[in-house]
């Protein structure tokens, strides 16, 4: 009964009348995998059959069942999708293992926005298409980890970029034609280049050739919510989650979007689906708990899980190293950031894309114990960093912009003001909905901390009319906008964002 339960559970949480069952186990260079197909509508086993074979011929038994269950469905194929069937990913079973385990990176990485997952699948990635050249998917997901690695901001380098687009040139010369090279090309132009117009004509084709992939139509939804339509994009990741509904990372994408409108009623109800999918992730558990914190100024919940997660397993610190900081900013307590700051990765201290250094939150701290001259060096280490990230990438927004805050924490006016309005310049909101916001809100930042309080209060005027991050919670609790307090012109900016 239990396992009969089970199986219509999981067909429903997936939309499908039919369930395969299975299991594989491997004893030296032989394995052996049972496979079951099953209705789960009325649990009658369609099909049944079990395979002792080799190790190297794993990839035809994939086939194999696969075909069996094209024939009990009677499901009609198209040539292409049999060819797909019928042919082996590589026949190197190593570098199969190495892909799986770098595709798994991939995912979890978009899920727990861990950079550090995607410089490992890179690597595994590299081993697997050395041992076989010809291994297509592997250089699917290559290319996507040096476009993810580029999009965030870890290396944002000419460099980086090459690299995607060899992974990309090894996929057009493999299989030109091929669903995945137009979507990795789409992601690509996009990730890589902002070139919204080119990247939807080749999510077209990939839309076309493959229907029921799911990435697709999130990488359609990412495009709709950078050039600010909201409603398609939620459209789009609605679809993305029916193809795949046990995938969080997909619903985690949708409640960001409500995020930023601050539908933070929406945000919390597709979080609590996506936590149903996966109860014990971290980023999942986090994110839900700051909502009280972005919505209500209610710091208590995010407060309260952080420390349960810490205590429960010390390795997972560094997850939560980014949202913890902010939390002790915003509650002020110093002892707190500092522990923070101590588990955070090596990266930075990103605000999103905004490319931080982990100096420049050394600065805060400081600045929020109140040693004013631990807080220059620190801020005068943030300057060396991200001077040399703009020297080498003179049009990276973000970049620019954290320079700008940067400047504006030593006392640079004229220099900060100059940068901050730059970055906006590069990255307007029409170019970048996200983007583009979080650059209008910084700028805002620049001006409260040079005493340009007019400039700084017109700027804020724009953030808060935009979907965007910045949110009541922030204004009312951050550091970073005490220049600004008292002012009845920001108090009346801040209402305007509190709970109805």
């Amino acid at each position: 009964v239990g396992a009969e339960r089970n199986v219509r559970d999981i067909a429903k949480a997936l939309g499908v009348a039919h369930v395969l069952e299975g299991s594989v186990q491997r004893a030296g260079s032989r394995v052996r995998v049972n496979a079951q197909l099953i209705d789960a509508r009325t649990d009658n086993h369609l099909w049944a059959e079990r395979y002792d074979r080799d190790v190297a011929d794993v990839f035809a038994i994939e086939s194999e069942v696969a075909g069996k269950i094209v024939a009990q469905l009677q499901a009609k194929i198209s040539p292409s999708e049999k060819a797909e069937i019928e042919k082996a990913p590589t026949n190197d079973v190593a570098a199969f293992n190495l892909y799986a385990h770098a595709k798994t990176l991939n995912e979890n990485a978009l899920l727990r926005e861990t950079v550090k997952d995607y410089f490992e699948a890179v690597r595994l990635l590299d081993e697997a298409v050395e041992r076989d050249p010809s291994f297509f998917l592997a250089y699917y997901q290559l290319a996507r980890a040096h476009d993810a690695i580029y999009q965030t901001g870890n290396d944002h380098t000419p460099a980086r970029l090459a690299l995607a687009d060899a992974a990309i040139q090894s996929l057009r010369r493999l299989r030109p034609d091929a669903g995945e090279t137009h979507l990795a090309l789409a992601r690509h132009l996009y990730w890589g280049y902002l070139d919204y117009e080119h990247a939807r004509q080749e999510l077209s084709v990939a839309q076309q050739a493959l229907p029921n992939n799911s990435e697709a139509f999130l990488f359609a939804a990412y495009i709709d919510r950078r050039q600010g339509r909201w409603e398609d994009s939620t459209r789009n990741f609605e679809h993305a989650s029916e193809l795949d509904p046990r995938n969080a990372a997909i619903l985690r994408q949708l409640s960001l979007s409500y995020e930023n409108l601050r539908r933070y009623a929406d945000t919390i109800a597709v979080l609590d689906r996506a936590l149903t999918v996966a109860p014990n992730d971290i980023s999942l558990r986090t994110q839900r708990a700051r909502i009280a914190l972005r919505s209500h100024a209610d710091a208590k919940p995010l407060h309260t899980t952080i420390q349960t997660i810490v205590t429960e397993n010390p390795n997972a610190a560094p997850v939560v190293a980014g949202e913890w900081l902010l939390l002790a900013l915003y509650e002020r307590d110093a002892a707190a950031a500092q522990r923070a700051l101590a588990a955070m990765p090596p990266d930075g201290c990103y605000d999103a894309s905004i490319p931080f250094p982990n100096t420049w939150c050394e600065g805060m701290i400081a600045r929020l114990s109140g040693d004013q001259k631990a807080a220059r060096d620190a801020f005068t280490k943030a300057r060396t960093e991200l001077e040399k990230m703009v020297r080498d990438q003179p049009d990276y927004a973000e970049a620019l912009c954290a320079l700008g805050v940067v400047d504006a924490a030593l006392g640079n006016k004229e220099d900060a003001i100059r940068e901050g309005r730059r970055a906006v310049e590069l990255m307007p909101v029409s170019k970048n909905a996200i983007e583009g916001s979080l650059l209008i809100k910084y700028l805002a930042a620049i001006y409260a901390w040079t005493g340009e309080k007019d400039r700084a209060l017109e700027q804020l005027d724009k953030a808060v009319h935009l979907p965007c991050y910045l949110s009541y919670g922030e204004l009312r609790l951050h550091p970073i906008w005490d220049p600004l307090r008292g002012d009845s012109r920001f108090e009346k900016i801040v209402a305007s964002l509190a709970p109805k």
